[in-house]
């Protein structure tokens, strides 16, 4: 799933940043296109005829259990998505962050992540800024939709976009994963948004039962007795400080988390508890232990009496664990969230909040018939007019947030459907190409099949010219497969398109070699594929002309050369070089390369 490009590469953070500034140029027209729509319906429509303004029996008040829920994890979705828009993001998402996640859960988690990261790592740019607009929608949706079927859809949207991320941004939360604990953040940070999300999306008539508030620290308290089991269960590393001269698994993940880039009274902070946990280990364990099991037990109980001080216990040792042990989880640049253990506290209390059940206002309960007919009445034209007049400034807003979501999820889903990797890659790698127009210099060669070939006998064609080693086992292969991918890429354009290698080797050019590497690397089916030779004073006529500098390596086999392609349009003249020098050689690299040698060639084509 790595790109191989380095993740402060200036090249592909222009490119993310102007990604994020187009879209949120788009994202500030749909509010304002929304809002002026909203404004000019309320101005025609008579105040008379606005329901939402003409008194009535009030609605009961949202819970406080579910207030502080859609306003905590609304922020957190929020402040997610500030996090995602970090230069750093587009290019180390899937490498320095998803891959180590997987690396120690089983073999089919890997591959479910490393799917993911692939398909992120062929359209960085476009996953990256997507991202943003769909976790800063979900969080704007949350907050602004209090009540109704659009806040209910809002928990639903955390829901569903918390499971995405906890699969394949969390690895499953690492909880497949050996040295599972509670401690450094399991079971994912983003599962506790899912089940908030699904709270949140629960039909008001059930807002005002006890047992939300019972169910909640009952999970909650079964859960946090499971991990301290497993915080207890021996030879896992978190009974000792210091282990056969090493750090402990405790000490070990602070003493890491020290080296994160942050303002320096932190990192003396970790640096000073790492200190003490390697001095008292099993203290420090045996404390966690009694407290998680205690609490938990307390939270299974559900006694209001005992609830509340085990609760202020449990906030100030998600706060302790999230500064000593997690180290905020945002820090060092590619920090996607702030971790566990501010939902686990967020969900905590208004699990305690819902304890205290609140009164409900007597209302009628429509039928399904009316309930169905109402529906029809505002999908009319004029039902819908009278129902964007009489919304709310929320409900706007909530709409808005929606339009966000749509606007990051669209261009994610066309470039997860695009097997074709974002040319900014090759580009990153490469080096941009400013466009030339001067004659190529024109040569006399043989083909592979031995007939032969002139520069002037390709004219009326766009030629992809390149110089290949045919006894390179390092670049030139990965060129040849990149050259043989854009032919695929240009479709019905091939026919109008040459590609053409020259040989850079004086040793081994004849041309037993030529068709022995087409052989190897499947070229000798392609079309309009011609890989030419000639004889060495022929040959390093064409590398003079063309400053290609072939250079006999230690071992006297393969040649070092410049990787280069030249863009020669119909008439013969050079129109762009590129550097094709592959560099890191991955899946999503090569895919990249093999598009900018297409689109150059169409570019070509349509410059006649």
């Amino acid at each position: 799933m790595n790109s191989g490009i380095n993740v402060n590469d200036p090249t592909v953070i222009a490119a993310f940043k102007s990604a994020l500034l187009h879209q949120g140029i788009i994202a500030l027209l749909i509010f304002g296109v929304l809002g002026l729509a909203w404004l000019t319906l309320r101005a025609w429509l008579p105040a008379a005829a606005r329901p939402g303004e003409q008194g009535g029996p009030a609605a009961a008040a949202e819970p406080a259990w579910r207030q502080l829920l859609r306003i905590g994890f609304g922020l957190l979705w929020v402040l997610d998505g500030i996090l995602q828009a970090q230069p750093k993001m587009a290019i180390g998402l899937p490498s320095q962050v998803i891959e180590p996640l997987a690396t120690p859960s089983p073999r089919w988690v890997q591959h479910v992540v490393n799917w993911a990261g692939t398909n992120w790592s062929y359209h960085p740019m476009q996953a990256g800024a997507s991202a943003v607009w769909i976790q800063i929608g979900t969080g704007v949706w949350m907050l602004a939709a209090s009540r109704g079927s659009l806040s209910r859809l809002a928990g639903l949207a955390s829901v569903g976009w918390g499971l995405v991320v906890w699969m394949f941004g969390e690895a499953f939360g690492s909880i497949f994963a050996p040295g599972l604990t509670w401690l450094f953040g399991a079971p994912g940070a983003v599962l506790i948004y899912c089940v908030a999300g699904a709270l949140i999306a629960l039909p008001e008539r059930r807002w005002r039962n006890a047992w939300i508030g019972r169910s909640v620290l009952a999970g909650l308290g079964l859960f946090l007795v499971g991990m301290a089991v497993l915080q207890a269960w021996p030879g896992r590393g978190f009974w000792q400080g210091i282990a056969h001269g090493q750090p402990g698994t405790l000490a070990g993940m602070t003493h890491s988390m020290a080296q994160t880039p942050q303002p320096g009274f932190l990192a003396a902070l970790i640096r000073a508890f790492t200190s003490f946990d390697e001095a008292h280990g099993f203290a420090v364990n045996l404390f966690v232990v009694v407290v998680l099991a205690a609490i938990g037990a307390i939270f299974i109980s559900g006694r209001p009496r005992l609830v509340r001080p085990a609760l202020i216990a449990f906030t100030v040792l998600c706060v302790a664990d999230w500064v000593l042990v997690e180290d905020l989880g945002f820090l060092g640049g590619l920090g996607t969230d702030p971790n566990s253990m501010i939902p686990f506290a967020l969900l905590a209390v208004g699990g305690y909040l819902a304890l205290t059940p609140t009164p409900a206002t007597a209302e009628e309960p429509a039928s399904p018939g009316a309930a169905a007919a109402g529906w029809r009445d505002r999908l009319r034209p004029a039902g819908v007019r009278q129902s964007v007049a009489t919304a709310s400034f929320r409900s706007v807003v909530a709409v808005d947030a929606l339009g966000l979501i749509i606007l990051g999820a669209a261009p994610m889903a066309a470039a997860q459907a695009n097997p074709n990797a974002d040319p900014i890659l090759a580009e990153a790698i490469a080096g941009s190409s400013a466009p030339l127009n001067f004659p190529a210099k024109g040569f006399q060669l043989t083909e592979q099949h031995g007939r032969p070939v002139t520069l002037a006998s390709l004219r009326g064609k766009v030629v992809l010219l390149t110089f290949l080693d045919p006894v390179c086992t390092s670049d030139c292969p990965l060129i040849a497969q990149e050259f043989r991918a854009a032919g695929q890429l240009l479709g019905t354009d091939s026919r109008k398109v040459e590609l053409v290698a020259v040989v850079a080797n004086p040793v081994y050019h004849a041309m037993t070699y030529t068709q022995a590497f087409d052989r190897q690397e499947n070229l000798n089916h392609v079309p309009d594929w011609l890989f030419l030779t000639g004889s060495v004073p022929q040959l390093q006529q064409v590398w003079k002309n063309y400053e290609i500098a072939a250079q006999i390596l230690p071992g006297g086999s393969m040649i070092g050369h410049n990787d280069v392609a030249f863009v020669i349009d119909q008439a013969g003249h050079v129109r762009q070089e590129l550097n094709t020098d592959p560099g890191p050689g991955t899946t999503a690299t090569k895919s990249s390369f093999a598009v900018l040698l297409a689109n150059a060639a169409r570019q070509t084509l349509g410059s006649r």
